[in-house]
């Protein structure tokens, strides 16, 4: 039976009856599914192989991110002079600072892998743990992929301890204003409870494009019994609106109750 209907489909698309599925469309769906497969294995793991498959891939990515970057910076790099013997501590790190912003693809790569990979291996451990994903656990893995990329690219002054705990806060602290800044941006608006029912009684009437005109008026859903022709006239609602708005109150055995109060 599945035989037949594949031939009908197939006959059916030769003669245009069906529309021409997309190349493109048909690889995104397959992406998608597999992605979804391999999350919903991964969260049937334990903690050790969850955190390890998700350090190894998180820090594939970046491999492949400095890499990239690399090439970009490898001409930057070779034009550093060497550095002289007689430099004092703080002038050999600047310039060991340098050397490794602006390495080679390898040396990006690693540096890259090392920074992502134990980013997302910390916030694993931390939601795991934790139960959830907040600011506290994405500056815990922010710190601790700041301080392994210190260690790792050399950076910093010749107190490496003092500097890998600066770097950690930095990473940290920068980490902490991106999270709080999104989470800011990502919750929708609250909704303004002073215009609730206000916004589903025009909503039924299909006068929802008027509502504008009632918070400008301040015509809050306390001030629908009072409501008057006069009132909504002074926020330029046209006659036919209004008189529908009117009609409605006087029909709403519950506005008609207040209004009498």
């Amino acid at each position: 039976m599945q035989e037949g209907k594949q031939g009908v489909m197939v006959v059916e698309a030769s003669k245009g009856l069906l529309p021409p599925q997309n190349p493109i469309t048909q690889i995104q769906l397959k992406f998608k599914e597999l992605e979804n497969g391999f999350r919903s294995w991964l969260a049937k793991q334990s903690l050790p192989v969850e955190a390890a498959v998700v350090t190894a891939t998180s820090a594939a990515q970046g491999a492949a991110i400095g890499a990239f970057m690399g090439t970009l910076t490898n001409d930057a790099s070779s034009s550093f002079p060497p550095p002289q013997a007689n430099l004092n501590p703080q002038a050999m790190a600047s310039f060991k600072q340098a050397q490794a912003l602006s390495g080679g693809p390898l040396v990006q790569a690693r540096n890259f892998a090392v920074m992502t990979g134990v980013n997302a291996g910390i916030a694993c451990v931390m939601k795991r743990l934790r139960g959830k994903e907040d600011v506290q656990s994405s500056m815990a893995a922010a710190f601790g992929s700041g301080a392994m990329f210190a260690l790792v690219s050399g950076m910093g002054g010749p107190n490496q301890v003092a500097n890998v705990v600066s770097s950690g806060l930095f990473f940290a602290l920068v980490q902490g204003g991106l999270f709080t800044l999104g989470q800011k941006f990502s919750q929708p608006p609250a909704e303004d409870v002073f215009y609730v029912k206000t916004r589903n009684f025009l909503a039924n009437l299909g006068l929802q494009n008027y509502e504008k005109n009632f918070r400008r008026g301040l015509l809050t859903d306390s001030t629908l019994p009072l409501l008057t022709d006069s009132a909504l006239r002074e926020v330029k609602i046209p006659p036919g609106p209004r008189l529908l708005i009117l009609d409605h109150i006087q029909r709403d055995p519950e506005l008609r109750k207040r209004g009498r109060i």
